[in-house]
């Protein structure tokens, strides 16, 4: 989606609501949209189980080298490239909102241990399923596998940079199924190069689409997918039916679900 800057909002003067599909809106001036009393609303929930399928998914690729596996087939051989189990391993969890949660009940049934990491605690979640909160230096350190499930805003942009990478074990796999702003991709291109972590899956970048020369497709143990954790037939119907409901309601001068300056409401 083409960014929905001041310039963009002040080419529309008679622009009231700007409808957005999935729940990220990083997108959009959202402070520029609230002076020109512009509504923005999002569909909060309702691609959760798909992201959260995928995100396991590609832990799962991490785990059992299914693309190499695959990969290894297709071409006439019969090589196994050896991976391990889920069951025993650290799952850490980075933003433990909606889709997070859904991740660490998914992993609770490989046996996984679960770890965690959010400004917000749900203390009666975390201790119904197992879930252990600790400092994100202690999720990078201890886990076998980190999950990204935050925000993109100003504080998390490059969440995880060099100096974090260089906290993870050489043995652990990176997953982001977030956004790609999230992850300093030149440090994690070092941190792979220089086999600081064992590799990554990545359903978003910094840069979509991906360049073809792009060097995180250059990585053998980099797994790559189109921004596609949300696209399922079911989440986008369940999207695109919310997303028209909240036009609806917002130009019927109703609340919206998933209005993210409600402010605008009051004038």
């Amino acid at each position: 989606m083409d960014p929905f800057t001041d310039r963009v909002l002040a080419a529309a003067p008679q622009l009231k609501v700007i409808s957005r599909t999935g729940v990220g809106y990083d997108a959009i001036d959202v402070k520029a949209a609230t002076a020109r009393g512009v509504m923005v609303t999002t569909t909060p929930g309702v691609n959760r189980d798909a992201v959260a399928d995928l995100a396991l998914a590609l832990v799962l690729c991490c785990a059992r080298k299914l693309p190499e596996n695959l990969a290894e087939v297709r071409r006439g051989g019969w090589k196994r490239h050896e991976g391990v189990d889920l069951a025993g391993k650290t799952l850490g969890i980075v933003g433990l909102g909606t889709i997070g949660k859904e991740v660490a009940q998914r992993a609770k049934a490989f046996k996984m241990q679960l770890l965690a990491y959010d400004l917000v605690q749900d203390r009666p979640f975390a201790d119904a399923t197992g879930v252990a909160y600790v400092s994100l230096d202690g999720l990078l350190r201890q886990s076998d596998f980190v999950s990204l499930h935050c925000f993109l805003n100003q504080t998390t942009r490059h969440l995880i940079n060099a100096e974090r990478l260089a906290r993870m074990k050489p043995t652990a796999y990176l997953v982001n199924t977030a956004r790609g702003g999230l992850v300093d991709t030149e440090a994690l291109c070092r941190a792979l190069r220089e086999k600081r972590i064992a590799g990554a899956a990545l359903d978003v970048t910094e840069e979509e689409p991906l360049p073809a020369d792009d060097p995180l497709r250059a990585f053998d143990t980099v797994y790559l997918t189109p921004h596609a954790a949300g696209s399922t037939a079911d989440a986008r119907e369940r999207s695109g039916a919310m997303a028209a409901e909240n036009l609806i309601r917002a130009l019927r001068g109703e609340r919206p679900a998933g209005i993210v300056n409600p402010e605008v409401v009051t004038r």
